[in-house]
């Protein structure tokens, strides 16, 4: 057994800042409460939601660490009291509300899953939190079936390329926008029944050109802003937008005319402030209905580039860029050591 040292090398920044606040610091190994587990780190995914902590716009939920990070994968080597559906020794990869950017984080057990031979370390850190986004509102809120077509804005990023590959599995067309014909290009590799560039053209029309007209079920939007009244536009009759993020502001103009005529549903959701509760039950319906097929290498993150977490700082700069298609992970230690 592979004892587990005192102190540990961290990414916390002790004030808000940009990228260059992202330095190795020491902090002390948590020690697992009643339903947790420690895991020493082999990877932990970068996710948007861990630029704004950083710039200060997202603080931790209450309780959770001020190291970010939210996805992680590695070795679980201490379990806390009430845990035995995991053992000590186990790989696997976990949603946690926060302390991924370290070489030790706690999970709660019940936000584990194992990480199956079809998955590298660094796949599986990169799984999690895009994962649960998408499930969560795309399928849970945004009630996406068999036959219908969404339409996803951010085709090439971490959870537009995760949205594309559950459509895909499931049956339902998927358009996606994008920033540069490269990428749209790449998201129809991936998958993607159709591909806009917004900077080439209105995505509006786009979208009726290829509905005929009728325009699409659901519409996940990580936007926001002015997006939202021509997302509108693109629903049709029944319609859900679902709300993910708001890079384009919190406020916008709201057609409810068109909210009336067509019984258009609104919703959206985020998934770092929600309970353990919560996490939990949606992580037990990701293992049922997911899980099998990712277990058998059909659903899989793709993965842009990896840096050491030394080179965290790097890391946000590249996402910050927009330069990158799917995930951007940190490699903690000596992967084939540790798993």
């Amino acid at each position: 057994m592979t004892e587990i040292p005192r102190q540990m090398q961290a990414i916390d920044p002790e004030a808000p800042g940009g990228a260059e606040v992202l330095r190795v610091v020491d902090r002390p190994v948590p020690e697992p409460g009643p339903g947790e587990v420690l895991i020493r780190v082999a990877a932990a995914g970068i996710n948007r939601p861990d630029i704004l902590q950083r710039r200060g716009l997202y603080p931790p939920p209450p309780g959770a660490p001020s190291i970010p990070g939210l996805e992680v994968a590695g070795r679980i080597v201490s379990l806390g009291g009430g845990v035995d559906r995991f053992r000590q020794g186990q790989t696997v990869c976990a949603l946690i509300a926060g302390g991924g950017y370290a070489e030790y984080a706690l999970a709660p057990a019940a936000q584990c899953l194992p990480v199956p031979e079809a998955l590298t370390p660094v796949e599986g850190a990169a799984m999690p939190e895009t994962l649960f986004t998408v499930w969560s509102n795309l399928f849970q809120r945004g009630y996406a079936r068999d036959g219908e077509t969404v339409l996803v804005h951010g085709g090439t990023s971490g959870i537009g390329t995760m949205a594309i590959a559950l459509c895909r599995e499931f049956g339902i067309r998927i358009l996606v926008t994008c920033g540069s014909e490269a990428k749209c290009e790449r998201a129809r590799a991936l998958g993607a029944d159709a591909a806009i560039n917004y900077r080439d053209g209105d995505f509006v029309e786009a979208v009726a050109a290829l509905t005929d007209g009728r325009g699409v079920d659901i519409v996940l939007d990580m936007v926001g802003g002015d997006y939202l009244p021509r997302n509108l536009r693109c629903l049709a009759e029944e319609g859900r937008h679902v709300s993910i993020a708001v890079q384009r502001g919190a406020t916008a103009e709201l057609e409810l005319g068109r909210v009336m005529a067509k019984r258009l549903v609104l919703t959206g959701s985020l998934l770092r402030p929600r309970s353990a509760e919560f996490k939990s039950l949606l992580a037990d319906e990701i293992a049922r209905e997911v899980w099998p097929l990712v277990a058998e290498g059909r659903v899989k993150p793709v993965i842009h580039a990896t840096f050491p977490l030394a080179e965290a700082a790097q890391a946000h700069r590249l996402m910050e860029s927009g330069d990158h298609v799917g995930k951007i992970v940190l490699t903690i230690g000596d992967l084939d050591r540790m798993i």
